[in-house]
């Protein structure tokens, strides 16, 4: 095992990058996310034939013909179940599920809820675009009330889908938000998610620079990032701002967007990010923030510990082999046929 560290502690992000022609649109986002993961992985000493990267259906899934590394890319919503069993057969493997706001949301949000509510130790990347770009420009679970796509040309009705407030009512053990313009937040948002033991949630929005180009600029744009964009640290007070003049405190149960030293306002009467709280209220609370009214926090909202499924698999699997013993064919007929059969004349 340190053998195989040291040798994984040479690697570079070449060693992750296949022979593939890389085919997204030019300008899309999904570039730099490839390029984030590929630089991050080579510094978690993780040997690479130990990663599998496991996709669904849509314009992010393309992802693990991309990386040198295993990967299945699977069927449409599919791919939090297959990396579920793949992990739990194989939890020494780092696994990776790489989805999108279609994929993911909608045909693949039944599976995606329960391998969170499990904790898994899966690392879910989830791509949102707010759009369908593979099948051309329909409206996703995440696209804004009134979005006029071809799929809702009079505009959409729907109350979109919050990714990370999902996940966190799904009691994710780790859950983070960062963006495709700030490589260097979203390596470190990556790095954190990686290390944690247990599943790791991260939504990265993300440009579609063919059929919903501009659709984060009013968080994303270099003239207003500082005014719409909190940037989480934990055990900091929540400030933002060109200045850091402007902070996040709560006003009875509601949260105000507050400017220091007007009316006697100090940093001592802002909100402290906690992202290790054992209750994930704040995080909830911070999950619905958002654009007009409230800049939109980027970071780790969540990150607290607990049994991982894959290990309690494995951990009751041993606990019943001691005490039952070796298993051979009575011991499994027993086992089937013991508790809830009936003879039938």
């Amino acid at each position: 095992m340190s053998g195989q560290v040291a040798e994984s502690a040479t690697l570079t992000k070449k060693d992750f990058v296949s022979d593939q022609e890389v085919r997204w649109c030019p300008g899309c986002g999904d570039y730099s996310i490839l390029s984030q993961i590929q630089k991050v992985l080579p510094e978690l000493g993780v040997p690479k034939e130990r990663y599998a990267f496991v996709s669904g259906i849509g314009c992010s899934s393309r992802f693990p013909y991309y990386m040198n590394t295993y990967g299945f890319h699977t069927i449409h919503g599919r791919a939090a179940a297959v990396a579920t069993g793949l992990k739990t057969a194989r939890p020494d493997l780092s696994v990776w599920v790489i989805t999108g706001d279609g994929d993911g949301l909608s045909i693949g949000g039944n599976h995606l809820i329960h391998a969170i509510r499990r904790n898994i130790d899966l690392k879910i990347v989830l791509f949102n675009n707010r759009i369908y770009g593979l099948t051309k420009g329909q409206f996703s679970p995440t696209s804004e009330v009134g979005k006029i796509t071809k799929s809702t040309p009079y505009g959409s009705i729907e109350e979109p889908f919050n990714p990370v407030f999902l996940a966190l009512a799904c009691n994710a053990t780790f859950v983070a938000r960062t963006i495709d313009r700030e490589p260097k937040h979203m390596q470190q948002v990556l790095r954190r998610a990686a290390e944690h033991k247990g599943v790791a949630f991260v939504e990265v929005l993300q440009n579609c620079s063919v059929f919903n180009d501009g659709a984060f600029e009013n968080i994303t744009d270099k003239k207003v990032k500082k005014e719409q964009q909190l940037l989480l640290e934990h055990g900091r007070p929540m400030r933002f701002g060109p200045g850091g003049e402007k902070g996040i405190r709560m006003r009875d149960l509601t949260p105000e967007v507050v400017t220091l030293g007007e009316g006697g306002i100090a940093e001592d009467d802002l909100l402290v990010h906690d992202e290790a709280a054992p209750e994930p209220t704040l995080a909830l609370l911070l999950a619905r923030l958002g654009f007009p009214v409230y800049p939109t926090p980027i970071g780790v909202l969540r990150a607290v510990d607990s049994m991982p499924y894959d290990r309690a698999v494995h951990e009751k699997i041993a606990e019943i082999q001691k005490s039952a013993g070796p298993v051979g064919d009575a011991a499994m007929q027993e086992l089937l046929s013991g508790r809830a059969t009936w003879d039938v004349e």
